[in-house]
């Protein structure tokens, strides 16, 4: 028996909550690590996990075991990074997930200067606006917009993204261009960002001058992911609040206007997230440290177009008592 790949097994079982998904972020078979974690236990002597059709549960002999050789296994790592931090070169696989208008937007335009800076490390890019699991998917950091909730997690705050809310130049010929907030509340088509988690609509927020107001009205369509949401805009099916950055080329291009410019929405906050008992290795800490330094800039991106929504004809009075 490989006592040490037993263990990397046996720890992954546990934090994957299962046989399958701990086979899959290991690359094995489920019979290979089901294999391995039988003989662990024949070695030891001892049950570490409960086997039921439907789940698998830690012993109290397993829980203890886990928390041993996570620590081995940690100090193993360490051991090695130790090597690669005093030759200066950090490596390694990397898992990652990220939203999709950030990847596409931010993230992967800026990563070919983390891969000229840290060839050695390998990166899993997962892309999703569905909140991930990081310890059963074995995710090493998530990059995140929005309020934290879960105490179990660290975070770095990576800077903050200028929200707009826009349309296309044909909507507002045909609907006319709102003034005030509360006019999307008048014959406007609303396409809302809905979350894959909840199944709520995000509601439209607006703030001028420490004034901020909320518009919750029946949409017209919903969407659940950030580039399918502003692509929805983009073919004209009604009105959007999206991160300025996701916009900037169809606000350059003219496809998009800005509307309700003097009540854009705070700053979105956006954060680089790992788990609180996740040992951060010396791969991770540079991508951390990374983000932290390129993402600002990046994030605050979006030159807007000199055309502006007044250019836009207010719509013939026959639009103008439309509803959702």
């Amino acid at each position: 028996m490989d006592q040490l790949l037993a263990m990397r097994a046996f720890a992954r079982v546990v934090e994957a909550g299962g046989f399958t998904r701990a086979a899959d972020s290991l690359d094995m078979p489920i019979a290979t690590v089901s294999k391995l974690v039988r003989e662990l236990e024949a070695h030891l002597g001892v049950s570490l996990l409960q086997r039921t059709t439907r789940r698998v549960t830690v012993t109290p002999e397993g829980q203890d075991y886990h928390a041993k050789c996570t620590r081995i296994l940690r100090d193993l790592e360490d051991i090695d990074a130790s090597f690669n931090l005093a030759r200066g070169r950090p490596r390694g696989h990397l898992r990652i997930d990220v939203g999709g208008s950030t990847a596409r937007d931010v993230l992967i335009p800026l990563l070919p200067d983390f891969v000229a800076r840290y060839p050695d490390i390998r990166i899993d890019l997962g892309v999703s606006d569905r909140p991930v699991d990081l310890i059963g998917d074995n995710v090493d950091c998530v990059i995140r917009g929005g309020p934290l909730e879960s105490s179990s997690l660290v975070s770095r705050r990576v800077g903050e993204a200028v929200m707009i809310t826009c349309a296309t130049p044909g909507y507002l010929k045909h609907y006319g261009t709102p003034a005030y907030p509360d006019e999307l509340k008048n014959g406007h088509r609303l396409v809302s960002y809905v979350s894959s988690q909840t199944g709520r609509a995000t509601p439209f927020r607006f703030e001028r001058g420490g004034e901020k107001t909320e518009i919750k009205v029946e949409h017209r369509m919903g969407v659940n992911e950030s580039n399918a949401h502003l692509a929805a805009c983009v073919a004209g099916l009604g009105i959007v609040q999206t991160f300025a950055y996701a916009a900037a080329s169809a606000l350059r291009d003219g496809s998009l206007v800005e509307i309700l410019k003097a009540w854009r929405p705070a700053p979105y906050p956006f954060h680089v997230v790992y788990p609180q008992n996740r040992h951060v290795t010396h791969r991770l800490r540079v991508f951390i440290d990374w983000v932290v330094e390129v993402f600002p800039g990046r994030l605050n991106e979006g030159k807007f177009p000199t055309k502006t929504a007044s250019s836009y004809a207010r719509p013939r009075t026959r639009h103008a008592g439309r509803t959702g």
